[in-house]
């Protein structure tokens, strides 16, 4: 009977500190593919913890989903709060510096933003698939309030052959 507790009391703390998502659509190809499985990693976000440039975060945009919901979006955080960030000639600039991304699609960033400043208590995101990806660039989206933060992805667990950890050396950093 004791081991059911404890069993049970473990994946009620699991639950409190992780969750399962799966990616529905194109827009982080090819970090992150159509139906994969992963763990978002729940405490940063409930803790008021601000992600870090790189982090791949899930939010509840303003957007409807299916169900009549706030759609849950996944996308990769570019500019913090005071960031200044701006799209040109196919590159992503913050605080006047084109960032090293290597981790996009195409290796270029479709659209064009002129410079904005990234509010307090907002982040800036763009999904690694820039030409398909509806995020910060758009008005649909914008800049993403950190109180709609779900968590951070931080484990693939399905598909099999890509089980791991999410975050190698892929952070945006200046060139």
């Amino acid at each position: 009977m004791q081991d059911v507790f404890v069993a049970i009391l473990i994946a009620i703390l699991l639950y409190q500190l992780m969750t399962p998502t799966i990616v529905k659509e194109h827009s982080m190809e090819n970090t992150l593919n159509n139906n994969d499985y992963l763990l978002l990693w729940k405490m940063d976000a409930r803790m008021g913890k601000t992600p870090a440039y790189g982090d791949i975060v899930v939010f509840r945009s303003n957007l409807m989903g299916e169900n009549g919901k706030d759609k849950l979006l996944i996308k990769r955080v570019v500019g913090l709060p005071g960031d200044t960030v701006a799209v040109r000639d196919g590159t992503v600039y913050r605080n006047g510096n084109p960032l090293e991304e290597p981790y996009t699609k195409d290796g270029f960033t479709t659209g064009g933003m002129d410079e904005s400043i990234v509010p307090p208590g907002t982040l800036f995101v763009l999904g690694d698939n820039r030409a398909v990806s509806i995020d910060s660039r758009s008005e649909m989206v914008g800049f993403v309030d950190e109180g709609r933060l779900i968590g951070k992805a931080v484990f693939r667990l399905f598909p099999f052959d890509k089980i791991g950890g999410l975050y190698d050396n892929y952070q945006s950093t200046p060139r």
